[in-house]
């Protein structure tokens, strides 16, 4: 019974992340990886949020940029906006809601990045991150799952993985994309091919 009931989830892991291949996907992987690259030679950088699971895969996209991914080469500024201090303030202050966009508002500039991770797409500190974002006139990139939520439609590049009812299948592809955005990154900007 656990054999028929784990290849299901092996297939469904596959499944999600073939969504990959879709020319949605590649174009969003693509447009993302090339707007990186023009933020990073014009000096601007990264930041990064999510919750939970989304938070740690924002983390890892970050610390990717900054450290080093399959070669030795410049580290390139990203920010993971989960620094405890700060969530706690804000969270206790104003609200849980509010914790990214304050970070947004203090750490963003126009012609930086935001990246905002969501399964849900209804996340509201999320949103409210998005919205800081477009005030401080900063291009926005969204990862999203199931229907989009609140947030379809809103960021300058969105990939919805749909089809799944549960967080980790959608993070799983959101994570395979990250990886290969960065692995294009590392080609546009360096000739990196390994």
């Amino acid at each position: 019974m656990i054999k028929q009931h784990l290849l299901k989830s092996v297939d469904d892991a596959i499944h999600a992340v073939s969504l990959l291949k879709e020319p949605w996907a590649l174009q969003f992987i693509e447009s993302v990886a090339l707007a990186l690259s023009s933020c990073f030679q014009k000096g601007n950088k990264v930041l990064v949020a999510g919750n939970g699971g989304s938070l740690c895969d924002g983390a890892h996209f970050a610390e990717e940029l900054t450290g080093l991914f399959r070669n030795v080469r410049p580290p390139l500024p990203a920010i993971s906006l989960s620094e405890p201090g700060h969530i706690t303030c804000v969270g206790n202050d104003l609200g849980f809601e509010w914790i990214f966009a304050r970070a947004v508002e203090a750490y963003g500039k126009e012609g930086d990045i935001f990246v905002g991770l969501t399964t849900s797409g209804n996340s509201a500190n999320i949103v409210n991150a998005f919205a800081a974002a477009k005030k401080k006139g900063m291009q926005t990139i969204a990862f999203l799952g199931k229907d989009g939520g609140k947030l379809k439609g809103i960021a300058d590049f969105e990939l919805i993985i749909s089809g799944f009812s549960t967080s980790d299948r959608i993070q799983e592809a959101h994570m395979t994309t990250i990886h290969i955005i960065i692995e294009m990154l590392e080609y546009q900007m360096f000739g990196l091919t390994k």
